[in-house]
């Protein structure tokens, strides 16, 4: 039998690192901030990743005020009404009168990402302002 190579702290981190997932709050790329179901024994468990402890601490706040809830938080519904402020003025550029079936493909995919964005950038100022900043 080969003698194995030794297992390295980069190897044990690259395979837990949800490389290339968003977070769970705000949509941005994470940054290591994790969750997984402690109580669940069979793999995979359920997990979420986060940004930044602001988004994380938000998220844990959330889930244990609703847990299985599945209607839009009060959170939730200020960020969908910032975000509409932001598809408005796109619409305005656009066109009000024009018809969804009219519109080009550049205008869907610039009135989706305005929304996406609006909606990332709501709720990451929501859950900053709802979160303590941390000390280090």
């Amino acid at each position: 039998m080969a003698p194995s190579t030794p297992i390295t702290a980069e190897d044990r981190r690259r395979h837990w690192h949800p490389r290339g997932t968003l977070c769970a709050v705000c949509r941005q790329p994470t940054r290591g901030f994790g969750w997984f179901d402690p109580h669940r024994s069979k793999r995979p468990r359920p997990s979420v990743w986060f940004c930044s402890m602001p988004c994380q601490s938000f998220w844990t706040r959330l889930a244990r005020e609703r847990l299985t809830m599945v209607d839009l938080t009060e959170e939730e519904r200020a960020a969908v009404t910032a975000t509409m402020k932001r598809v408005a003025l796109l619409m305005d550029e656009i066109g009000w009168a024009t018809p969804l079936a009219d519109l080009t493909e550049a205008q869907v995919r610039a009135l989706i990402e305005e929304a996406v964005e609006g909606f990332r950038e709501a709720m990451s100022d929501i859950a900053r302002a709802q979160t303590p900043e941390v000390p280090f």
